[in-house]
């Protein structure tokens, strides 16, 4: 794709995500890694509005070459480019289900959420929990960097989700089946549950290798 269709891209996928709730105001960014930089949302942006001209493009040092300043969490970005060469954008959202289950107090740190279909398993994975900083420290970048060297995804405490993919397409339908799964999860915490167990997980990263 050129980079004129990739911030287009990233100006729709923003739009679809305002649009069926999974972001609000000004919240939420997308990356898009290109071989000399990124492109990433400005920062202060309503996803739902972007102008694919104002989205930042930044260098491979994390300078602004053009378009608006970028996220203030583009540190974050770039931590997660630098673990996960494989993946070519960045999707991180602060919705609603996948943020209240980031709040829960009795999560395993190694894997947040049960293999409880196997779509979740197929385009998320292990998602390990990340701990809480507050928004701008960069201990989250080194934090994210290390949790996503062997995970896809990552929850970040009491904040919400970042998840790529090997094209944006790959990042945002990842994203949405995480915020699905954790939905899915708190409505199933009172009852009891069936998850899929050692032997189908296995079986589904054997079919459907990442």
């Amino acid at each position: 794709m050129s980079e004129r269709e990739l911030r287009e891209k990233m100006a729709e996928h923003g739009r679809s995500l305002f649009d069926r709730g999974l972001t609000s105001g000004s919240s939420g960014n997308i990356s898009q890694r290109l071989p000399d930089g990124m492109l990433i949302t400005p920062t202060n942006c309503c996803l739902g509005r972007l102008d694919p001209d104002e989205i930042s493009r930044l260098d491979s040092a994390g300078n602004l070459i053009s378009g608006k300043p970028p996220s203030k969490e583009a540190f974050l970005h770039g931590a997660y480019y630098r673990s996960r060469s494989s993946e070519q954008a960045i999707v991180h959202l602060h919705s609603t289900w996948s943020v209240a289950v980031s709040c829960l107090s009795d999560l395993d740190p190694e894997n947040v959420l049960p293999p409880i279909t196997a779509y979740f398993v197929m385009r998320v994975g292990r998602l390990p929990l990340v701990p809480y900083f507050a928004p701008g420290d960069m201990q989250l970048a080194d934090a994210v960097e290390q949790s996503v060297k062997s995970a896809r995804g990552a929850l970040l405490a009491n904040h919400g989700p970042v998840i790529g993919g090997r094209d944006l397409d790959s990042a945002v339908y990842a994203v949405e089946e995480l915020e699905e799964t954790a939905k899915l999860y708190l409505m199933l915490r009172e009852l009891p549950t069936r998850f899929l167990d050692v032997d189908q997980v296995s079986d589904l990263h054997a079919r459907f290798p990442s």
